[in-house]
């Protein structure tokens, strides 16, 4: 059995760090096609700051506290779940929720814990996993012998796409803003490019162009995209960290035969997501257990300390993910 309160942390009102806020809710009672997690912890994202700043609202029948992924021991299951038992261990995608000791999501966008795995290391895969397959496999349809390139290389998402691009066998390229974040770049595998000294345009143009960019950054950086794709290449684009609004020339999307698309993952269906958490439990999970994908983790926090970690993603400073731990894996 598990209690009726549990501690979670809240967002007291849009604003600075210190607005996420220790306190005491209800434990959700799972709804027709939800299972309820007793969660071991809980995963970071860039959207979760988001959120706390008042600009990324939760969905309507989603839970106000923040947090896109955690891991944990299934303990309860809402009517019509066949598919999970009481005491599994999983991780989830999450509509809101993470923040917490105990979170309630649906049945279908759970997965279990990778083969080899902690469950430290299972709350860094869902976001991550969901935003980059769905982007740059389903949406980017990148494919072997391409050159793909990712800003923010050594993000969760970064580094992600970085592996999950070398296992399609392309060539991948991704930018950092120091030698520190491009000597991480570079021990997966992928070419860095320090946009703080290089330009990253300028490397491309040299190989040909990029087939593929992943960007979160927007502003400035959505013209130099342009440029610096090869003719028939594809912009997706994901977050806009430097603005949404441009001046940009359209000539180029013409004459170079250019796809420029985009996705948020959060106000997706359930069944798009449902489908891809089975694509990436067929062909992303192997990866993961044979080791060919890792989980790069740059810091731990406790729950209480969520402000903390919040300052760590703000700072720009981590490379891989930030989490929060809960319960932790003796759950």
């Amino acid at each position: 059995m598990f209690p009726d309160a549990m501690n979670a942390v809240q967002i007291a009102g849009p604003g600075n760090a210190d607005v996420l806020q220790l306190t005491t809710r209800p434990v959700p009672v799972p709804r027709h096609d939800q299972i309820l997690i007793r969660v071991a912890y809980a995963g970071v994202n860039r959207p979760d700051v988001l959120q706390r700043q008042g600009s990324y609202a939760p969905p309507p029948d989603a839970s106000d506290l923040p947090g896109l992924e955690a891991s944990g021991e299934i303990v309860g299951m809402g009517a019509g779940v066949t598919r999970w038992r009481k005491g599994e261990r999983v991780c989830a995608l999450l509509p809101g929720g993470g923040y917490a000791e105990y979170v309630a999501c649906h049945a279908d966008h759970a997965l279990r814990i990778p083969y080899g795995l902690t469950l430290r290391e299972g709350a860094c895969l869902p976001e991550t996993a969901f935003t980059v397959w769905s982007n740059v496999v389903a949406r980017g349809k990148l494919t072997g012998g391409e050159r793909f390139l990712v800003h923010g290389g050594t993000s969760g998402i970064g580094m992600m796409a970085i592996q999950i691009a070398r296992s399609l066998g392309a060539r991948v390229f991704a930018t950092a803003g120091s030698d520190r974040k491009c000597a991480a770049i570079a021990a997966l595998g992928a070419i860095p490019i320090n946009y703080r000294t290089g330009d990253f345009v300028t490397t491309l143009e040299a190989e040909g162009g990029a087939d593929l960019i992943l960007d979160m950054v927007g502003g400035r950086y959505i013209g130099r995209n342009v440029r610096a794709l090869a003719p028939d290449g594809r912009l997706v684009m994901i977050a806009f960290l430097d603005g949404s609004k441009v001046d940009l020339n359209l000539a180029p999307i013409m004459t170079k035969r250019l796809t420029v698309t985009g996705s948020t993952l959060r106000p997706q269906s359930d069944a798009a997501k449902a489908e891809i958490a089975e694509a990436l439990r067929k062909k992303l999970w192997p990866l993961i257990s044979n080791g060919a994908v890792k989980v790069v983790i740059d810091s731990e926090f406790d729950l209480k300390d969520a402000p903390q970690a919040h300052l760590r993603m703000e700072s720009s400073e981590h490379v891989g993910k930030i989490v929060l731990k809960v319960a932790g894996d003796g759950i």
